[in-house]
């Protein structure tokens, strides 16, 4: 259970979702100060309150801007002219701290990713309980997220990323994310976006945060680790594969045998014999 509020406080929201935390402190993720990952950590909780303060400042705007359309909406009609001015500079600003707010979400997924690199492998027995979804890391049990990753939309991903052009995105209104491909062709499976993201906490895909999220969109690329699980996932579907084609060929060598075996019936619709 997550102790914290995703709609007041989403930093340490994500952390505990990321990383099955139940504190979000420094003393909580690492040990030994000056050590790569206590670093690692620092970096995650100010990642994470820095969020949070980003969060503040939407609402805010949001709240401010809100008031200014409500009187508007009312027909206040006297109060119109100074209610449009106003809005012309309450606009601007509500962008300007969502996007603040969409690059300070950004620093903290790479906080996280950095963070899972550098963190020790869980041991034998704690291994033998993750659950794997097929593209070769391994994931805490019970996550909110594992949809995501679920069945073959984690391979169908890093297969996408691989090919080239594959860029996370928000919406100017609204700030729904969504994922533009350079080189997708109509039949090809959707890729999520909470899919890339998730690879993205996983240490697989590497988002390049300096772009804008609006245009052209933050571009995705492999990482090593990504790499060597492209490479797994595509061996096991390629073993699966190779089976299902084996047991499809038995299957039908049996019945074309089992076919040539039954005797042919003479019917009346049969040539008759010359005489």
């Amino acid at each position: 259970m997550n102790p914290y509020d995703a709609d007041t406080h989403p930093g340490p929201y994500l952390v505990v979702e990321v990383l099955g935390v139940g504190d979000v402190s420094v003393p909580a993720l690492a040990h030994g100060p000056g050590e790569p990952l206590h670093q690692a950590a620092t970096r995650v909780i100010d990642a994470a309150a820095a969020l949070d303060e980003r969060h503040e400042s939407v609402l805010d705007a949001v709240q401010r801007a809100q008031r200014l359309l409500e009187g508007i909406g009312r027909g206040e009609v006297g109060r119109a002219k100074v209610s449009y001015v106003l809005l012309r500079t309450a606009l601007p600003e509500l962008g300007d701290v969502l996007a603040q707010q969409d690059r300070a979400y950004s620093r903290l997924v790479e906080s996280l990713s950095d963070y899972r690199q550098l963190r020790p492998s869980p041991e034998p027995a704690q291994r033998a309980t993750d659950k794997s979804h097929g593209q070769g890391q391994q994931m805490r049990p019970h996550r909110d997220d594992d949809w995501a990753v679920a069945g073959e939309r984690g391979l169908v991903a890093l297969e996408a990323v691989a090919a080239g052009g594959v860029r996370f995105r928000r919406t100017a209104i609204g700030e729904d994310p969504f994922i533009s491909r350079e080189k997708a062709q109509p039949q090809d499976p959707r890729v999520w976006p909470q899919t890339v993201q998730r690879l993205v906490a996983d240490g697989l895909l590497h988002q390049d945060i300096t772009e804008n999220v609006y245009r052209p969109g933050q571009l995705h690329s492999l990482t090593a680790q990504g790499e060597a699980a492209l490479r797994d996932g595509r061996a096991t579907t390629s073993r699966v594969s190779a089976a299902l084609g084996r047991t499809t060929t038995r299957a039908t060598s049996g019945a074309l045998s089992d076919l040539a075996a039954v005797p042919v019936a003479r019917t009346s619709l049969a040539a008759p014999r010359s005489r």
